[in-house]
């Protein structure tokens, strides 16, 4: 298949996919979402065994690009909806796949960056590994990966970590147990490769069953998660407040809400 936002590459029954924006630093546009999306699924019926997800350049993924929020202001509601969709649609594909999948994180992992990074089976990360679910500051609502981080974390800490909108580092994220391990730089690839190839001498027919049975037992709770999340989702790009906080961010002032 053929990809204009993201590189595919195959190496010792590893898949790697790289979001491939560097200059924008991997941010993601509804193009780059769909690509990601068509190529797990390539990747869940391929000999494949085991798939990593990388960022080029300086960063993992530092959200939402920024010709994506230029485009809300002229949005419907039904196209606010697809869009929620398939970030849904997204999120889920990579919670589900049959493969094991492992984020190398290096760099920023922002806002939908966070939610790629954290939701694949192993998140290994450097020191410079930066997270946060930073949609608060622009009167948005993290909705859809809400779900998946009150599964991991826990309702509590996931309320924290949503409603300060921080910025938190690699070592907190693994303490969090969002991060599975943090090495340094000069030894990610080589961490990367021998986790994959580790994985990769299982029972593909096992990790797929495992798999399958945890997301099973956690199916109702999501489904119903996620459709709230996508309608909060399409529902918070009509507010006053997005309006401002999207208007403040792109002309680079601070916001200011009203009561």
């Amino acid at each position: 298949m053929s990809y204009s936002t993201i590189l595919v590459a195959d190496c010792e029954q590893v898949r790697t996919i790289t979001l491939n924006r560097p200059k924008r630093r991997n941010a993601m546009t509804p193009e780059m979402q769909a690509e990601l999306i068509a190529a797990m699924n390539d990747a869940d019926t391929s000999n494949c065994r085991v798939v990593v997800f990388r960022g080029a350049g300086d960063a993992f993924c530092s959200g939402l690009d920024l010709s994506a929020l230029h485009s809300m202001h002229n949005k419907s509601a039904d196209d606010h909806r697809a869009d929620a969709e398939r970030i849904a649609i997204l999120f889920r594909t990579l919670y589900e796949l049959s493969k094991p999948t492992i984020a190398a994180v290096h760099g920023p992992a922002i806002a939908g960056g966070t939610g790629l990074a954290t939701i694949c089976d192993f998140t290994i990360a450097t020191p410079a590994a930066r997270f946060g679910y930073t949609e608060a500051r622009i009167g948005f609502v993290p909705a859809i990966v809400s779900a998946y981080l009150a599964l991991q974390i826990g309702d509590k800490k996931a309320r924290e970590l949503l409603l300060t909108a921080r910025i938190f580092n690699a070592e907190e994220a693994q303490h969090l147990g969002l991060v599975s391990e943090i090495v340094e730089p000069i030894e990610l690839d080589a961490r990367v490769h021998a986790r994959a190839l580790a994985l990769a001498v299982n029972s593909p027919q096992s990790q797929a069953a495992t798999k399958a049975l945890l997301a099973a037992q956690n199916k109702a709770w999501l489904d119903r998660a996620i459709a709230l999340a996508m309608e909060a989702n399409a529902q918070a790009r009509e507010t006053a407040d997005f309006k401002e906080g999207l208007a403040a961010f792109l002309e680079k002032r601070k916001p200011e809400w009203k009561i």
